[in-house]
This record gives structure tokens, C-alpha cells and sequence, in this order.
């Protein structure tokens, strides 16, 4: 017999599933309407002008009704490349730490550097650029599963750096349940993304209370101790509204963000 946690759990994939194919029609109906916009601008300029396309997969929040905000979806999206990844730059075989300063306080996560090469080089490269300094975390659930998200300049779940970085470290929290799953420890730090293979860009999630999840998310660090009970204390202050997917009613900011080599 199913349980009434096992049902409410089948239910929240089965919404995310949906969610994702929304977001992937949306995404490409996005696309196609830029890149006619774009070329109906040159017509008109007759050619003298150059114009900049940035696709972007828009994912206005989706308006849940009363028994989907139960399931909320862990992902918003991100912007598409448009641009190469940042070089290599970091060591491989050393020990990467990504502080984060914020408003509510300080959260230091031990990157594994070794298994998420990509991903820890590409958080140094935009940290180093002061990326993510005077941005907020602009997500937080509260049901289904547990999790902050931070990382977009825009502060609503659209923005990105402008090119994506390669899925990777996909096994480390084990193999997939029966039901597809698999648990993300509280503390875990993980990269969102679109839904598809390798689309993670600069957005990321906290994970404050152990969360079952696809293994689709690139798990790149651990929160210390101090960090993960920020990031409680806010989810214990709840979502803004009442509601159990959106903003965090403790607004969070992130004044600063560095990558070190420890």
C-alpha cells in the first residue's frame, strides 16, 4: 500500500515532469519568436545594423494551483549559452572553498573541486568578476523538497551567465531509487538548470533538509555547520506570503562571494 509521503512525493515528480516539458515548449516558442524579432530588425535597418540575440529561457514562474504548490519544482532556468565556458583555471588537484557572505550571515562551502572541475572553475570565474555580489536568493520551498536558490542576477529564476557548464560528479549521492530518486543530504550544494542535460549556468540550491530528488543536479559542495543553520533559520521564517514556493520571507543577499584555494 502506498503511503500518503510516498504519494505526495510521486506527485511532486509527476508536476516537475510536467513543469519541465512547459518550460521546454515555452523555451523553444521563446527562441523562435527572438530569432524572428531579431531578423525583422535588420530587414528594417537594411542591414546596417548589428543586433545581439540573447536566448534565454524566460520560465516566468509558473502560477501553481492549490494542490501543486505541494510539488513545488526545484529549477527554474537559466539563460542559454551564448558564449564559451571560462578557460581552465583552477588547480584540479586542490582544495577549493566558496565563501559566501550575506545579509543573514556567513555560509562557507567546501567545494569539491576534484570531481566538479567545471562547475568549481566557473564559480571562481564569476566570483572573481563579483558576479554574484548584491544578488538574492530568490527561491525558497518548503514542501516536497528543501532547498534555497541563489545565484541569478535577475532575483527571479531567468538569469544566467551566459553559457552553460557540463552535468558532472552525477553519482555521487548513489544509486536511484525504485522511484528515481535519490537523497540529497541537508548541507548538499547543487547546481540548478533547465530540465536538460548540461544546462547548469550560475544558478544553485541549498539544501537544508534532506531532499529526494532526480540525479540530475550537479552536487559541487557542503555547507559548513554555521552556513547550514543560516540557511535553516530562513526557511524557518518561511516563504513570503504564506506560500510554500517563492521568495524567502528573511530576504537573503549575498553581499559577497569568493572561491579560494584552501
Amino acid at each position: 500500500m502506498v503511503s500518503s509521503d510516498q504519494r505526495r512525493r510521486q506527485l511532486a515528480r509527476e508536476k516537475f515532469e510536467r513543469q519541465q516539458q512547459r518550460r521546454q515548449k515555452s523555451r523553444k516558442a521563446k527562441q523562435r519568436n527572438t530569432i524572428i524579432a531579431a531578423a525583422v530588425v535588420l530587414v528594417l535597418a537594411g542591414g546596417a545594423a548589428y543586433a545581439s540575440v540573447g536566448l534565454s529561457d524566460g520560465d516566468a514562474k509558473v502560477k501553481e494551483s492549490a494542490d501543486d504548490s505541494q510539488s513545488p519544482s526545484a529549477t527554474p532556468s537559466k539563460s542559454e549559452s551564448t558564449s564559451p565556458e571560462p578557460a581552465m583555471a583552477i588547480d584540479k588537484a586542490a582544495k577549493y572553498s566558496m565563501s559566501l557572505k550575506t545579509n543573514e550571515g556567513d555560509i562557507k562551502i567546501a567545494m569539491d573541486a576534484a570531481k566538479t572541475p567545471h562547475t568549481a572553475n566557473s564559480f571562481k570565474s564569476l566570483a572573481d568578476k563579483g558576479y554574484f555580489n548584491g544578488t538574492k536568493c530568490h527561491r525558497l520551498t518548503t514542501q516536497g523538497i528543501f532547498v534555497l536558490q541563489c545565484g541569478d542576477p535577475k532575483g527571479d529564476g531567468t538569469g544566467g551567465p551566459g553559457y552553460t557548464i557540463p552535468d558532472e560528479n552525477l553519482t555521487a549521492l548513489g544509486k536511484a531509487a525504485a522511484d528515481g530518486t535519490v537523497t540529497y543530504p541537508a548541507g548538499t550544494v547543487a547546481m540548478a538548470n533547465t530540465g536538460q542535460p548540461h544546462s547548469g549556468g550560475s544558478q544553485f540550491f541549498l539544501v537544508y533538509k534532506e531532499t529526494k530528488l532526480p540525479p540530475s543536479y550537479t552536487p559541487f559542495g557542503m555547507m559548513d555547520e554555521a552556513g547550514l543553520k543560516v540557511v535553516q533559520d530562513v526557511a524557518k521564517a518561511g516563504v513570503a506570503g504564506g506560500a510554500q514556493d517563492g521568495g524567502p520571507k528573511k530576504a537573503v543577499t549575498i553581499e559577497k562571494a569568493a572561491v579560494t584555494k584552501v
